[in-house]
């Protein structure tokens, strides 16, 4: 916070707290404490920072009110009185919707911005939010700067993904950037956008800081945990396939053209409960015979819980050894095993002890990685819908009064969208075996128990070479962990981009850490990695 407010002008600093696993985590913070619930990070940032603002005229807008944003915003009260910052707080609440979803440790909708719009218009200095979409934190402070009523919605829509491209802080500006060896990105600073009055805006970051800014880390961030080309929200439908970027100079990517639709009638609301017990033990094969090493340790831990045996056993070798190798860690492989059950005793001191009793008894040169533990609950994450009408969204205004902010009406049923034609195919020509990723980036990422990646190319020949080669049966081939899971494609040629949803690849969610790579952030450099046939053309 401090680095983007002495870096230069500001208008409005945002700051997104809450992802699915977040609200899990303060689910069980509330649990111990009623008064918890937010995110207590941003109180700590705010302690050295809130002079700072209130001296350069900065409004102040974040989610961490996560599930308490009314004892956050009374927090922040209290910090400004021990700070002697005199400051207007206002709060939005409605969210919460606990009391509808019995047996879950934390309900909420996702709502719109339009709380945050009366807060910011009635003088709040700082405003707190639960879980409204990451984009609000955008879509309100714009509406309420510019004067944007509920149905201007390609003015928002252009909010929207403004929203969308700086909700990730600075994967807009290198960071997790898949080219990323073209930049130096050590320490990429903090993106912003200067959003004008027709939706359109620029996303750059304050001189002098690390990172960049051009059309390659935007649409990789564009792409980042999207699926269709109808980018739905509580305040509006963004149309990704109207959006255009340009270059406007160095750090500087301009985007234009973003239309909007009537949001649909109904919010997602995110329900995270308790799944269960979660244990695991990764034992080290060392050296040769590494197939056998772990068939004998498997079976014999099999045999060892028996009728202790937990609901679900997964087993998964990492063949990361090499041959003749100069160290022993790089003489190894992996083999991890993950247990779950309702019943905390069959993941603890039965599959602990059962491993451990092995050490003198199993493979030769066995050891762990780490001491097996006792268990620890896992959490899971399910997607409900609600009417939007039903969902008290509340303004709480730093004086107190309660506004409640009205659903959007006239919203249509979400439909797909016609698929896009495609640029003519490249002309037949010679081809080398080499990694996809030498022609295109990706980025990929999760929502719930689906997983998405966004691949797009670097130039138009390299597009006209994608968008007939990396069909969903392509996808399946290359990414063999999909085989049996629905897949989606959806083409975004101003992008020069496909999008491909994954279902059901991330099991019950990332809290539920069904897979190696839980929330799927490097499923897309595994599919750059990916060896295929490649135009000489292109390379």
């Amino acid at each position: 916070m401090r680095e983007m407010l002495d870096g230069g002008p500001l208008d409005v600093l945002t700051g997104d707290y809450l992802a699915e696993l977040t609200l899990l985590i303060l689910g069980r913070d509330r649990l111990k404490d009623p008064r918890l619930g937010y995110a207590r990070t941003f109180l700590r940032q705010l302690e050295d920072t809130l002079g700072l603002a209130v001296e350069r005229g900065v409004r102040i807008v974040a989610n961490a009110g996560g599930l308490n944003p009314a004892s956050l915003a009374d927090a922040v009260r209290e910090l400004a009185e021990r700070v002697g910052v005199p400051v207007r707080v206002g709060h939005v609440e409605g969210d919460d919707l606990s009391a509808r979803h019995p047996g879950v440790l934390a309900a909420n909708a996702y709502l719109g911005g339009g709380g945050i719009t009366a807060c910011l218009a009635a003088g709040a200095d700082v405003v707190v939010t639960g879980r409204v979409t990451d984009a609000a934190l955008v879509t309100g402070p714009a509406a309420w700067w510019h004067g944007w009523g509920p149905g201007e919605y390609d003015r928002l829509a252009g909010a929207v993904v403004a929203g969308h491209v700086l909700e990730c802080g600075t994967q807009a500006t290198g960071g997790n950037y898949a080219f990323f060896t073209g930049h130096d990105v050590r320490r990429p600073g903090f993106p912003l956008a200067e959003i004008h009055a027709d939706g359109s805006f620029v996303v750059t970051k304050h001189p002098g800081t690390g990172g960049v800014v051009d059309t390659g880390t935007v649409t990789a961030q564009l792409l980042y945990e999207t699926a269709g080309p109808r980018y739905a929200g509580p305040d509006v439908t963004a149309r990704l396939d109207t959006v255009r970027l340009d270059g406007d100079g160095p750090d500087r990517v301009r985007i234009s053209g973003v239309r909007g639709e009537a949001p649909p009638p109904a919010l997602k609301v995110g329900l995270n409960r308790l799944g269960g017990w979660r244990n695991e033990v990764v034992f080290v094969l060392t050296g040769l015979d590494v197939e056998a090493k772990a068939r004998l340790v498997r079976e014999q831990l099999e045999e060892a819980l028996g009728k202790q045996r937990p609901a679900e056993v997964r087993w998964e070798l990492a063949r990361t050894e090499h041959a003749d190798a100069d160290t022993e860690e790089r003489a190894s492989a992996y083999l991890r095993l993950v247990v779950r059950d309702q019943d905390a005793e069959k993941v603890g001191r039965a599959v602990s002890g059962a491993a451990i009793e092995l050490a003198l008894g199993s493979y030769p040169g066995f050891h762990v990685t780490a001491p097996p533990g006792k268990g620890a609950p896992y959490g899971v994450f399910d997607a409900a819908y609600t009417d939007a009408g039903e969902v008290p969204h509340t303004a709480v205004l730093p004086d107190g009064t309660r506004t409640p902010i009205p659903a959007a009406a006239g919203t249509p049923p979400l439909e797909e969208v016609p698929e896009p034609p495609l640029p003519d195919p490249l002309p037949p020509g010679p081809v080398r075996r080499a990694p996809l990723g030498l022609v295109a980036g990706a980025r990929s990422g999760d929502k719930g128990g689906d997983a998405n990646v966004g691949v797009w190319a670097r130039t138009d020949d390299a597009w006209r070479w994608l968008a007939h080669e990396l069909t969903v049966e392509r996808l399946r081939e290359l990414l063999p962990e999909t085989a049996g899971l629905p897949v989606e494609r959806h083409a975004l040629p101003n992008l020069r981009a496909v999008n491909f949803i994954v279902r059901g690849l991330l099991g019950e969610g990332v809290a539920a850490q069904a897979r190696f790579d839980p929330q799927a952030k490097a499923l897309g450099e595994w599919l750059r990695a990916r060896h295929t046939d490649l135009p000489e053309a292109l390379l």
